[in-house]
This record gives structure tokens, C-alpha cells and sequence, in this order.
């Protein structure tokens, strides 16, 4: 089975990402990787240049992004503290793109936080058709229960995803 990344920042995630877009596709190719997710902070500035490059090097290219989420209210096994996550985003079809851009859209002019957008889970629920859902690793509601200690809470967080997102919520 060969890998692919499926968490990738370039240089269009200003903060965290220098790796640019056509190196990406080309290391891609040379390590036989038959595809490749482009998964910006925050951002979809670079799929149209990923997508081409991706193509281009015989490379099936995999559109997300990785989002900053507001904590999760204690309905969706939330703690209730102010810290911020990160969930990461697959687009599975069309409407998943939709979906996605609409979410950015949102965050960018209705919820910026400390300069920077943050989703909110509810428009996660109204929004999700389409999408493909990694925890986040450590940065995301459940690797954050995880690294608190509290499984309870971390296992709770990873059933209502897992419930909003039936097979296509991973972690």
C-alpha cells in the first residue's frame, strides 16, 4: 500500500508552511506517493496551482484544509475551556468544496479570533456533507482530551464526530 500525505502545508500557509507547491507534487511523483493532499491553515489560496502541478506530475491531488475550531460545547463533549483546535478537512465531492469554501468564508468575516479564523462547530454540522474529517492529532478536541488526561471526554468528542461524520471522520 503506498503512503500519502494527506496533511501538507506550502507556502500559502503563511505562518507554518515554506514548502512550495510544485517541490510538493514533484517529491510526490519521484517517491511514487499516487497521491497527495494540499492542506493550507486556514486557507485554499494555493489548490488551483496544487491541482495543475499535481496533475501535471501524474499525481492525484487532494484538496483540504486545516482549520482553527472553536472548543467544542459540552453537547459535542466539549470542556468547556476557551482553548482553540484544529480539525483538518478532506473534500470528498463537489459539495464537499462547497462546503469547505463556505466554511473559510465564514470564519474570515464572521469569526476572527487573535487574527486568525476560527469555524464554529455548529456551522461544522450545518456544513460537513461532503467532507472528510482527521481529529487534528494533538492540536484538535481529541488529542487535546488526550494529552489532558481526560479519555472520557477525548473518547465522547471522537463518538459525536464520528456520529456527524459516519465513515469519513478519522483519527
Amino acid at each position: 500500500m503506498p503512503f500519502v500525505h494527506l496533511r501538507t502545508h506550502t507556502e500559502y500557509s503563511v505562518v507554518d508552511g515554506t514548502l512550495r507547491v510544485d517541490d510538493a507534487a514533484a517529491a510526490a511523483k519521484a517517491d511514487g506517493q499516487p497521491a497527495l493532499a494540499i492542506t493550507d491553515l486556514s486557507n485554499l489560496f494555493g489548490a488551483v496551482k496544487f491541482y495543475k502541478a499535481c496533475r501535471g506530475k501524474g499525481v492525484k491531488p487532494l484538496i483540504g484544509a486545516d482549520l482553527w475550531m472553536e472548543p467544542f460545547p459540552a453537547s459535542m463533549g466539549g470542556s468547556g475551556d476557551k482553548q482553540p483546535g484544529r480539525l483538518l478537512l478532506l473534500v470528498q465531492s463537489r459539495q464537499g468544496y462547497l462546503n469547505l469554501c463556505e466554511l473559510l468564508a465564514r470564519a474570515w468575516t464572521q469569526n476572527v479570533v487573535k487574527a486568525q479564523a476560527a469555524c464554529k462547530p455548529e456551522w461544522l454540522r450545518e456544513l460537513g456533507d461532503g467532507l472528510i474529517v482527521l481529529s487534528g492529532a494533538q492540536a484538535g478536541p481529541v488529542g487535546q482530551a488526550l494529552v489532558q488526561g481526560d479519555e472520557a471526554r477525548a473518547a465522547e468528542v471522537a463518538l459525536q464526530l464520528a456520529s456527524q461524520f459516519p465513515h469519513r471522520f478519522y483519527i
